[in-house]
């Protein structure tokens, strides 16, 4: 998870990250339902779980050829147990500043991107949420930027400002987006596309999934790019100034 600062002069963008490591056990025969997988079996005697107040113990007896094996490129953690430890990262994300600089009196456009790579190898994927800090995201000491509101229940194709508009919006591209943000035929939230500089959502304090993999992706990983853009309609009267949004990104393996 890793947050940072959007900056615009009526400037914008940034995001920071780290990583998150989750475990998971399982055992028994590999099977699946509609709803639930086990995805590795053990031949054992014995074993149970155990806890305490600070601790919780899953042994196994008699479970044969285990353990922990490495080379130059490969590790190797063998039995249901070991294996079942699941890595994940997410790349750190630079603080952005958006560009150019907004003239109050005439308006324009102002954007940003940020990119971060998430690598998993749990055999469920992994999900990535965006959320803002607050509402509205974009703010400084004489005012704030309005997030953006779609025009309907999905993102806006195009990004549109009128001349009375001063809003601040994003846009998700690369390989896993969610379907929110995937496009068909110049709509958004149909699967299918990622057309670039498309599908235009407000940010929101309740986070949002823009991205999400059901397969695991070492070692290359998947890169997802958010794109943030301010409109400045040319009657909107926001007052001069720096303005700054932060943003979360989280990455969890599933």
């Amino acid at each position: 998870m890793f947050s940072g600062l959007i900056r615009s002069f009526l400037q914008a963008a940034g995001t920071t990250v780290m990583v998150v490591c989750l475990v998971q056990i399982s055992g028994a025969q590999v099977m699946s339902s509609g709803n639930f997988k086990i995805q590795n079996d053990s031949i054992n005697t014995g074993g149970l779980f155990s806890t305490s107040t600070n601790f919780g113990l899953e042994d196994t007896i008699a479970e044969v050829a285990t353990g922990i094996s490495t080379s130059s490129n490969f590790n190797l953690k063998a039995g249901y147990q070991q294996m079942q430890e699941t890595f994940i990262s997410l790349s750190a994300i630079s603080d952005v500043v958006m560009t150019p600089s907004l003239p109050g009196l005439t308006g324009g456009t102002s954007t940003a991107s940020s990119s971060f790579t998430v690598k998993t190898d749990s055999v469920s994927g992994y999900s990535v949420t965006l959320v803002a800090s607050n509402d509205p995201a974009m703010q400084s000491s004489v005012g704030s930027i309005s997030d953006y509101v779609p025009a309907s229940a999905v993102p806006d194709f195009l990004f549109i400002t009128n001349p009375p508009d001063a809003h601040f919006a994003y846009s998700v591209e690369g390989v896993d987006i969610s379907l929110r943000f995937q496009d068909a035929g110049g709509v958004c939230g149909v699967s299918g596309g990622d057309t670039v500089n498309r599908c235009f959502d407000g940010l929101s304090t309740t986070p949002v999934e823009i991205a999400r993999r059901n397969s695991p992706n070492v070692p290359d990983g998947s890169t997802t790019t958010i794109r943030f853009v301010v409109g400045l309609g040319g009657s909107a009267g926001v007052p001069q100034g720096a303005y700054e949004a932060t943003t979360t990104v989280t990455a969890l393996s599933l």
